[in-house]
């Protein structure tokens, strides 16, 4: 693809990005209150599955399409997830490609997770990645605002 077709590609992925954010800052805020329990009351039990459900959006559209994007536009080879979060972070694009590799993982055990006991962890685990995650979205929105201004 070419630059005139990925620039506006990249901004139309980065605006899903930062109203996914802002969803999953709320939600982790609302959750952050609550502790992780199987005696939960449905409510709670409905609030951490937001959370999970908004943190894998999130997730998957700074890594599966924003940082994607961002790599191609730069014009730079990183073919695997790992490879283009190191790229992202020896950038600046990220703070800690280490923390992104743990959100993907989070991510992917969100997709597949169904056992109730393992359900507690997972909710645990994504209150604790939430901030991580925001961090590198937060960041990687300033990258692209000082690399390609509007």
């Amino acid at each position: 693809m070419r630059a005139e077709t990925l620039q506006p590609l990249l901004r139309t992925e980065l605006a899903h990005l930062v109203r996914a954010a802002a969803s999953l800052e709320k939600s982790a805020a609302k959750c952050a209150k609550l502790e992780p329990s199987p005696r939960q009351s449905f409510e709670e039990e409905e609030s951490f599955d937001a959370l999970t459900s908004k943190f894998a959006r999130s997730a998957d559209i700074l890594t599966q399409k924003v940082l994607k994007t961002l790599v191609l536009l730069l014009r730079e080879d990183a073919p695997t997830f790992i490879d283009r979060m190191n790229l992202c972070e020896k950038l600046g694009v990220i703070p800690s490609a280490k923390a992104l590799v743990e959100v993907r993982d989070l991510r992917n055990m969100i997709a597949h997770e169904y056992a109730t006991e393992d359900l507690m962890q997972v909710y645990a685990d994504t209150l604790e990645l939430a901030p991580e995650l925001l961090s590198a979205i937060f960041s990687t929105r300033a990258f692209i605002g000082e690399r390609f201004p509007e």
